[in-house]
């Protein structure tokens, strides 16, 4: 990429750092730099028009441009642009979002906790756990388990419970007290000969060996995400859950679901906890809670997690953590009229009716000699590619397909070489077509230069 001196391009690479990425590639390449966006469409600096097909981060529901959106955020400006939620003193809008998620709750939960990221609301989860455990004289009680390929975030804590190698490498991690058991990807976990169901269900005994292994008065919690998003759009296979959920319930280990991704439609339903028949004791939500137009996460937690921390709290005189934005008041107020849209326009509909279209064209992916694997559910998917057809390490040619796709007008994003596709809900079945031909067609570029 060629630079003005004092573009914004050149001023990038001079001041910024940026995240999941090669530094040092960074300071060669330069960025991509988005200028604008409206419905599921970006555009850069430059006037080239693209299909967002991963919705930002796995979360633009409502698309880009949405002018009800910025209205919301604007009166709550005007009224009342910032205040917190410490020390007994709250405001209408997170008092207001509070309410609403309870009541969209899947399964019965009693309060919500306000944080500012995914990464935070599970970093609050473990603390909050911790904290349980205390209360409940079970100090031993803390060991967490999440999963090999899981993603629960990037702080010390939630880094840790992802189970991504680039993500401890070189950062000390993970800490002590987070362990991790088996990815429930049938294809590359399953034994020569093993059925799916069969493979779900030593899914389950290897979570229960490692319970019994640690000791079940250590095991506090475990986390996980209905779909496993950034390590690869994992789809649990058949039988999963019903066998890995009574593993939990016979030790009383807490299950945190983790519905960053998954929450407000992306898998056919309003929570992937619907999706998959989920009892989890905590949730932890962001991305489409505000469509990410502002920053926002929360937990929401059962009374059963709820009561014994409140105990504490009074024993102690104060629950000692908050963050400064904690139910902001002007990202409350944008994820309030984001649900109300999503409700309005049915997006949740729009996800059940376009699934089978957008898994068909998912699916016919495979018919690429580069394509070993498409998986997916709702409005989200995968193609994984075999980085054997380069002869190179894994996630060379995810990155080349990756610029391919670029070039041709669609942002996707390689996990190593798995290409993911996570559009905005609002996409129409000829946008689904347009991205997907887009995808093909970039497809078919690579494997014939190769």
């Amino acid at each position: 990429m060629t630079q003005l001196p004092n573009s914004l391009e050149a001023r990038d690479i001079a001041f910024q750092l940026h995240s999941y990425a090669d530094a040092r590639r960074q300071e060669e390449a330069g960025a991509l730099v988005i200028d604008k966006g409206d419905g599921i469409y970006v555009e850069d600096i430059n006037g080239k028009r693209y299909i967002e097909g991963m919705a930002g981060l796995w979360s633009v529901a409502v698309g880009f441009g949405e002018k009800r959106l910025v209205d919301a955020a604007t009166r709550q400006m005007e009224k009342l642009p910032y205040y917190h939620t410490f020390s007994y003193k709250t405001h209408g809008p997170s008092i207001e979002l509070a309410e609403k998620l309870i009541e969209m709750a899947p399964v019965p939960m009693s309060k919500v906790y306000f944080t500012n990221s995914g990464s935070e609301a599970n970093d609050t989860a473990i603390k909050l756990i911790w904290y349980r455990s205390n209360a409940l004289g079970q100090p031993e009680r803390k060991k967490i388990i999440s999963r090999v390929r899981g993603y629960h975030g990037v702080t010390l804590a939630s880094a840790s419970l992802t189970g991504l190698p680039n993500n401890h490498k070189s950062f000390d991690l993970p800490i002590g007290q987070v362990l991790h058991t088996t990815c429930p990807h049938y294809r590359t976990m399953k034994q020569d000969g093993e059925s799916e169901g069969d493979f779900a269900k030593r899914c389950a005994r290897d979570l229960e060996d490692l319970i019994l292994a640690e000791g079940p008065e250590t095991i506090a919690a475990f986390f996980a995400e209905p779909v496993m998003g950034a390590g690869g759009v994992v789809v649990p296979p058949e039988g999963y859950w019903q066998a890995v959920q009574p593993v939990l319930k016979k030790y009383d280990i807490l299950f945190v679901a983790d519905e960053v991704i998954c929450g407000f439609g992306r898998t056919g339903n309003m929570f992937g906890t619907e999706t998959y028949d989920l009892q989890p004791d905590i949730m932890t939500l962001s991305k489409a809670l505000s469509s990410s137009y502002q920053p926002i996460s929360a937990l929401l937690i059962n009374d059963h997690v709820y009561q014994p921390i409140a105990d504490e709290s009074n024993r102690i005189g104060v629950l000692g953590h908050g963050y400064t934005a904690s139910g902001h008041p002007v990202a409350a107020a944008v994820a309030l009229e984001n649900l109300k849209i999503i409700e309005e326009r049915d997006l949740v509909g729009n996800v059940k009716a376009l699934a089978p279209v957008f898994q068909k064209r998912l699916a016919g992916l495979a018919e690429n000699p580069l394509v070993i694997e498409t998986r997916g559910v709702g409005l989200i998917g995968a193609a994984e590619l075999s980085h054997e057809a380069l002869s190179a390490t894994p996630g060379a040619l995810g990155a080349r397909t990756n610029a391919e796709f670029h070039d041709k007008g669609l942002i996707s994003r390689n996990m190593l070489d798995a290409m993911a596709f996570c559009p905005p809900l609002i996409i129409t079945e000829a946008q689904v077509n347009e991205m997907f031909d887009i995808a093909e067609a970039g497809l078919s570029s690579v494997a014939e230069s190769l």
